[in-house]
Order: structure tokens, then C-alpha cells, then sequence
């Protein structure tokens, strides 16, 4: 069964679909999630912390699968063809991921600050 944490950022992908980030209300993703706004704010504390966390989890996502493709028992070379290609195939999905990678964060998209204040944002 998926965590508090893990249904409120599927509520936020999901509300990425058709609403700008801007647009998408706290209210609406803990009511979408099934859970109070408390227990929201009690795992991000804001929405930008809530950005920074679904940035995260789909940069976790994405490396974890390149791990596990660049593992497969296959020649090293067609092992980084099929990172190739699952990378194309799985940032055209996925917003959020496509921005970390290419740095193309829109005002549809939650771009994440860094946690201190004048850092710059790490490359993905």
C-alpha cells in the first residue's frame, strides 16, 4: 500500500496533466490523495517543498532505471543503447523528468529552488 508521501506526489504528477503548476491548489492535491492538508504540510512543508520532493523522487526513478539497464547480462554497447532509448522514450512521459534533464522548466512545470537561498541549482 503507498504511503501519505508517495499518493501526494502521484496526486501532484497527475494534476500535471492538465493544470499548470501554478494553478494546482495544495487543497485540491491532498483532497485528490485522500488525506488532510495537515498531513501535507507535515511531509513537505510547502509547496515548494513539495516540488523539490517530486523533482527528486523522479530523478530517484529515472537513475534507479539506468542502473538497472546498464546491469543487464548484454554487450556494454547495447546495454547504453537501451539507456538511450528508455531515456527519450520515459522523458517524453514524464514532464518533470524532461525538465531535470534538459533544464526546459516552464511555468506549467514546478521548477524547484535550491534549499539555500543564492545556491544554484544542482545539474541533473
Amino acid at each position: 500500500m503507498p504511503t501519505a508521501r508517495e499518493t501526494l506526489l502521484d496526486a501532484a504528477l497527475a494534476a500535471l496533466t492538465d493544470r499548470s503548476w501554478s494553478a494546482i491548489r495544495m487543497a485540491d492535491l491532498a483532497a485528490a490523495a485522500r488525506v488532510s492538508r495537515q498531513t501535507l504540510y507535515n511531509e513537505f512543508g510547502s509547496k515548494e517543498g513539495l516540488a523539490r520532493a517530486l523533482a527528486r523522487r523522479e530523478a530517484d526513478t529515472y537513475l534507479q532505471g539506468v542502473r538497472t539497464l546498464l546491469a543487464a547480462p548484454a554487450p556494454p554497447e547495447r546495454n547504453l543503447v537501451a539507456v538511450a532509448e528508455w531515456t527519450v522514450a520515459r522523458a517524453a512521459a514524464r514532464p518533470v523528468l524532461r525538465a531535470l534533464l534538459t533544464g526546459a522548466w516552464n511555468e506549467r512545470l514546478p521548477a524547484p529552488r535550491p534549499l539555500r537561498p543564492g545556491a544554484r541549482p544542482a545539474p541533473v
